[in-house]
C-alpha cells in the first residue's frame, strides 16, 4: 500500500509541474500580447510665442515629442509656413521661430508633426496638427476711425447733452487685459465738453 501511494505522488507532480509552466506561459504572453498593444502617443504642452521678441533668432516655439522609442527617429513639421518661419531640430523635437512674429497679421499657425525612420523615411505613427499661439504685447496704439467728427448742439442745451460720438480702435488683442482698452479726453475745449469712456 505504501509503494502504491509513493508511485500515486509520482505522477501527479509531473501534472502539477505542467499546469505550473501553462500559467507561467500565460502569464507570459499575456504580458507580451499587452506590451504589443502600447499605444504611442504625441506628448507636448500647447505651443505658443510672444510677438515682436527683441533678441536674437531663432527663438525657441517649444517641443514636439512622440512616445516611440527608436534611435533612428527624426521629426518633421509640414504646413504653411513649415521649414520657413519655422523649423524643427529633428532629433530633439525642439521648435524655433526664425522670424519675429506680429500678431496683428497673425495670431496663430497651425502645423503638422511628424516621426519617421530616418533609414526608410516610413512613419513611426500617424502624424498630428498642433497650433503655435501668438501672444500679443501692447504694442499698438488706439487710431480713429474717421479723421474728423461732425457734432453740433442747440444753443442753451443744459449741461450733459450729447453732441456727437468718436470711435477709436486698438489692434491689441482684445482678450488680454488693458491690451486694447481705448479711453477719451478732450485736450481742447475741456472747459466746455467732456468725452466719457464710451466716446
Amino acid at each position: 500500500m505504501n509503494h502504491l501511494i509513493l508511485l500515486f505522488s509520482f505522477f501527479l507532480a509531473p501534472a502539477f509541474a505542467d499546469k505550473e509552466s501553462q500559467k507561467t506561459n500565460q502569464n507570459f504572453s499575456s504580458k507580451n500580447a499587452s506590451h504589443k498593444r502600447l499605444k504611442r502617443d504625441w506628448i507636448w504642452n500647447q505651443m505658443h510665442i510672444k510677438e515682436e521678441i527683441d533678441t536674437p533668432l531663432p527663438h525657441h516655439v517649444g517641443k514636439i515629442t512622440s512616445s516611440v522609442r527608436n534611435n533612428n527617429a527624426k521629426y518633421i513639421i509640414e504646413g504653411e509656413y513649415a521649414n520657413t518661419i519655422f523649423k524643427v531640430e529633428e532629433t530633439s523635437g525642439d521648435v524655433y521661430a526664425f522670424e519675429r512674429l506680429d500678431r496683428e497679421k497673425k495670431a496663430e499657425y497651425e502645423l503638422t508633426a511628424l516621426i519617421i525612420d530616418r533609414r526608410n523615411n516610413q512613419s513611426l505613427e500617424p502624424p498630428s496638427k498642433f497650433i503655435i499661439k501668438v501672444y500679443d504685447i501692447n504694442d499698438n496704439v488706439p487710431v480713429f476711425v474717421q479723421k474728423v467728427f461732425n457734432g453740433s448742439v442747440p444753443e442753451m442745451s443744459p449741461v450733459g447733452t450729447s453732441v456727437t460720438k468718436v470711435t477709436a480702435v486698438d489692434a491689441d488683442d482684445p482678450t488680454v487685459t488693458g491690451h486694447a482698452t481705448v479711453t477719451y479726453q478732450v485736450i481742447k475745449g475741456h472747459e466746455y465738453f467732456t468725452v466719457d469712456d464710451s466716446g
